[in-house]
């Protein structure tokens, strides 16, 4: 019944604009006629060059160039239609079986091209973009650092993709990040973390989007803002700093106790010491829709129960 009386609703109030009587086939014609003029809308977007790129119609044939900008795909449903991905996209398991076609320094534009996509989704960093651009290949180029990145990339990609709701989906993410952060236990909150993502040490700042994950969960970066997303530190500075809690990959984990004077770290003395592998790297490290997931494994890791931590 629901379906008839909004089409009675909108014949009367197409009849008010036009202000005149029409018998209902010409209505009902006309309706379709302003229908399908909706649906061969031009969609208009801009991305992170600030260059409005144009589509027709939602593309089918989709290439993509960054392991988020796949996620970012399959969460609004349009994961059939990447008919190519980059050597690192491996979420979810559907796109494991799709054609790889290289990374940021070494994309392979002959196989690129050969897949004829009437999309290439790329980060703005990707050294094949203008290539690619100049073979007349439509172009997105996206690159999420930040929160605000992914409600926005959210948003550029959703009309492309002829998506319906991508605020349900930002809400979602949302809805479980708040879950995440309410599941730490208060005496956990303010516990000081440093987050190492390369063995120089490289560090994850408070301005990254790990560094925001640690900060909604209600703990204490020990690497502030003022350096930067990911700066490389001196190794004394992380003595000074005498972090609660470690999150290293794995392999470097067990060599902690050999820098000099890390052991007097009380993450490294206490062995609160959470070392990720692959598998969870992918899901801490990528600015995208497991960003929740991401918390999560943080809480397990402060819980002790991540795999690898020191109970």
């Amino acid at each position: 019944m629901g379906r008839p009386l909004a089409l009675s609703c909108s014949l009367s109030r197409l009849r008010e604009r036009v202000g005149v009587r029409v018998g209902a086939k010409r209505l009902l014609l006309l309706l379709l006629t302003l229908f399908l003029a909706q649906a061969h809308a031009t969609i208009e977007v801009r991305d992170d060059r600030g260059t409005t790129v144009t589509f027709p119609q939602p593309p089918q044939r989709i290439v993509s160039l960054l392991p988020s900008l796949t996620e970012f795909v399959c969460v609004l449903d349009a994961c059939a239609r990447l008919v190519g991905v980059d050597d690192y996209s491996n979420f979810p398991a559907a796109v494991r079986g799709i054609p790889h076609v290289g990374g940021l320094e070494d994309a392979r534009i002959e196989a690129i091209v050969a897949l004829k996509p009437d999309l290439v989704l790329t980060p703005t960093s990707s050294r094949a973009l203008e290539r690619l651009q100049g073979l007349g290949l439509k172009v997105l180029a996206l690159e999420p650092r930040t929160f605000a990145d992914v409600q926005r990339v959210l948003g550029v990609l959703g009309p492309v993709l002829g998506a319906t709701d991508t605020g349900a989906v930002w809400r979602k993410i949302e809805q479980d990040l708040a879950a995440a952060a309410r599941s730490l236990p208060p005496a956990l909150r303010g516990t000081k973390v440093y987050f190492e993502v390369g063995s120089a040490p490289y560090a994850a700042g408070e301005s990254s989007f790990i560094g925001e994950l640690l900060t909604r969960l209600g703990l204490a970066n020990v690497v502030p803002a003022a350096l930067g997303p990911f700066p490389k530190l001196n190794p004394e500075f992380v003595v000074r700093a005498d972090p609660q809690v470690i999150f290293v990959e794995q392999g470097d984990a067990a060599q902690l106790p050999q820098r000099p004077g890390w052991r007097a770290i009380r993450a490294v003395r206490e062995q609160r010491i959470c070392g990720y592998g692959p598998a969870q790297a992918d899901v801490l490290a990528r600015p995208g829709p497991r960003m929740a997931e991401a918390a999560r494994l943080m809480v397990q890791c402060l819980q002790g129960r991540f795999p690898g931590a020191g109970k």
